[in-house]
């Protein structure tokens, strides 16, 4: 069982093509701060993730954005938050996101957001953590990602109990109860070589 009082968010810096992205993150950000969870998101006062910030402030909720400096400079930052962290690269600030959460989520967004979900799943994937990851899967915007990686696990470069770490629920209720249950599986980290 884990305990969620922190959720790391990691979504785009657009709003995307369908006004669904935006009202799906802004529910997210209600019910996040209607539970009492508290978020940890990339700082940025643009896109889905100015949606997010903006949805848990009405709300009165807890937020913490990690911000590296170069993007500050650029005058993105939400200068609103609960507490704003500036820090100084890109690799700080997903260090830094992963040390104040108790588990991550993805909503829709471009390639940072990818980029930043795969690598928390990779350190689950790899023991460095035991914390719950998860999709938001907002209009169906990941759907051709899942079956990317169900084809990954039928080619034998993804392990079936990986694939399976990653929590996918369009209903973000269902995939916080979800959260909530999650167990880290007890695999075997390393591979021999030519095995999967």
């Amino acid at each position: 069982m884990s305990e969620i009082r922190r959720l790391g968010v990691f979504c785009g810096s657009s709003p995307g093509a369908r006004p669904d992205y935006v009202e799906g993150a802004r529910a997210f950000g209600r019910l996040l701060s209607e539970r009492g969870i508290g978020v940890v998101y990339g700082g940025s006062n643009v896109g889905i993730m100015a949606a997010l910030a903006e949805a848990v402030l009405d709300e009165l909720g807890d937020i913490i954005g990690v911000i590296p400096r170069m993007l500050v400079e650029r005058e993105v930052a939400h200068r609103s938050l609960t507490d704003l962290r500036i820090v100084n690269s890109m690799h700080d600030r997903k260090a830094l996101i992963a040390e104040l959460s108790d588990g991550f989520v993805a909503l829709p967004g471009g390639i940072g957001t990818l980029e930043e979900f795969f690598e928390i799943w990779t350190w689950a994937q790899l023991g460095v953590h035991e914390k719950p990851c998860g999709l938001l899967n907002i209009a169906g915007y990941f759907d051709p990602l899942l079956k990317f990686l169900d084809r990954a696990v039928e080619e034998k470069f993804v392990r079936e109990v990986h694939r399976s770490m990653v929590i996918v629920e369009s209903d973000p209720r269902l995939l916080l109860a979800r959260f909530e249950a999650y167990e880290a599986p007890k695999v075997v980290k390393w591979i021999n070589a030519g095995t999967i």
